[in-house]
């Protein structure tokens, strides 16, 4: 069994003024923030917001972490997440996540256990 596992996510979100891309960042982040307390597995869940006007950097990043491998493929795939998924569709346009274990676990055995995970379940 494996030990803690972060997830982190960040995106680039859609607008074609600041004002948009700014109400768009507020609601990626409202909408993740409401999963805390929902799923089971989910230790801490934080959501920040690129104060920066650097045009390489992402707008928005998600930092959770999981009590094990075993609750971040829960969150894959619970019904709250996949409703945030939804919600937010093609309000993100780029995407980039790492996944790893956090501590002792080691990365040799996260990358063993991480196979089991399908890209498409992962996709947040």
């Amino acid at each position: 069994m494996s030990g803690p596992i972060k997830h982190v996510v960040m995106w680039r979100v859609s607008g074609e003024t600041a004002e948009l891309r700014a109400a768009a960042r507020r609601k990626v982040q409202t909408a993740f923030e409401g999963l805390r307390g929902r799923i089971e597995g989910l230790r801490s869940l934080e959501v920040g917001i690129n104060i920066t006007d650097i045009d390489h950097a992402c707008d928005v990043v998600l930092i959770t972490e999981f009590s094990d491998l075993a609750g971040l493929q829960s969150y894959a795939t619970h019904p709250e997440h996949l409703r945030v998924r939804r919600e937010l569709g093609d309000l993100r346009t780029a995407r980039f996540q790492v996944d790893y274990a956090i501590g002792s676990a080691g990365p040799d055995l996260a990358k063993a256990e991480a196979r089991e995970l399908s890209p498409e379940a992962m996709a947040d």
